[in-house]
């Protein structure tokens, strides 16, 4: 079991500023809370950027929070402290996972179990289970370097496999495979749940996620905007299947972010105007546009002070047009 309070992770980044560029801090991940029980398969969903990856890494302890902890707790509920503990506990899969291309997948795992410290008999038998589990009998001793797309993904698996870890942190752990590689490895996390193993995996493919996952947190620009069950997700927004469902809550978490951004302009404005500075341009907001929970009230004022802008504008052209 894992559990997250408070997560956060600042980095830094260029903003252009007219013909100059200036380094503001940000955060990828913005206070997220969240728990993984055995046996479930918890799924992370959210846009390229979102912060999916950044989070993961920080719940495999490949990162190090800028605030918050996390939590990792063994079979009978007992804190993992030692960090050789924790690492020992979590099988961490990522899209960049390099593995040694003149070494056959048989070969690499022996050498991961004699570093593991198991004897031989025991290397043996991990590896005969590790090749039933994930189908590689016939490609198990090719070498790295001659393996497909989807072979080569199993055989990252693999390597998590070899120590058997209570926790697997799996990001994006299908994408770009064939349907059958695809399979072999959703077919292998219901079996980790099965054995009561954690799994926290991230995809973009939502009717695998629909199908695969006990519950869903979905994240936008580092934030946690829904959480449940693929039922409760579809149930609470009125939607028919879970892709529907995200379209809804990621549209209106953005909408949000939008008023947000106004509403930070238009204390900005207001800011330099009693400071005498010159000002920044407003946003204009059109007038489909909704206001989101709590931003309502400055949109309205925002939108009666440009109204009231440009009705002056309008009534001084035309004093001009009769004055000539």
């Amino acid at each position: 079991m894992i559990r997250a309070e408070g997560l956060c992770k600042e980095f830094e980044r260029s903003v252009r500023q007219g013909r100059k560029t200036r380094k503001e801090k940000f955060l990828a991940v913005d206070h997220v809370s969240l728990e993984a029980k055995a046996g479930e398969i918890i799924g992370i969903l959210g846009p390229n950027g979102a912060g999916k990856t950044t989070l993961l890494r920080m719940l495999g302890m490949l990162m190090t929070p800028t605030k918050g902890r996390v939590e990792l707790l063994d079979g009978e509920g007992r804190a993992l402290t030692d960090p050789s503990e924790r690492k020992a506990a979590i099988g961490y899969l990522s899209g960049n996972t390099r593995l040694y291309p003149r070494f056959s997948i048989r070969e690499y795992l022996e050498f991961l179990g004699q570093l593991y410290g198991y004897d031989k008999e025991k290397i043996r038998e991990r590896i005969k289970e590790i090749f039933q589990v994930l189908d590689m009998e016939k490609f198990g001793d090719n070498r790295m370097e001659k393996l497909s797309t989807g072979q080569t993904q199993r055989a990252s698996i693999a390597r998590c496999l070899m120590a058997d870890p209570d926790l697997y942190i799996l990001d994006e752990p299908t994408l770009g495979l064939d349907i059958l590689s695809a399979e072999s490895i959703i077919s292998f996390m219901k079996q980790q749940k099965d054995r009561g193993k954690t799994v926290l995996y991230s995809t973009h493919y939502l009717e695998e996620a629909e199908i695969l996952c006990d519950r869903i947190y979905m994240i936008c620009q580092g934030r946690i905007v829904a959480e449940g069950t693929p039922g409760e997700l579809t149930e609470q927004t009125g939607s028919r299947n879970l892709r529907e469902a995200f379209h809804k809550i990621y549209d209106s978490a953005a909408e949000d972010e939008r008023y947000k951004n106004m509403a930070s302009q238009n204390e900005l404005y207001e800011s330099q105007v009693k400071r005498n500075k010159p000002v920044m341009a407003r946003s204009s907001l059109t007038a489909d546009h909704k206001a989101g929970e709590g931003f309502r009230e400055e949109v309205q004022r925002s939108c009666q002070i440009e109204k009231e802008d440009k009705g002056r504008s309008d009534k001084e052209r035309r004093d001009g047009e009769e004055w000539v």
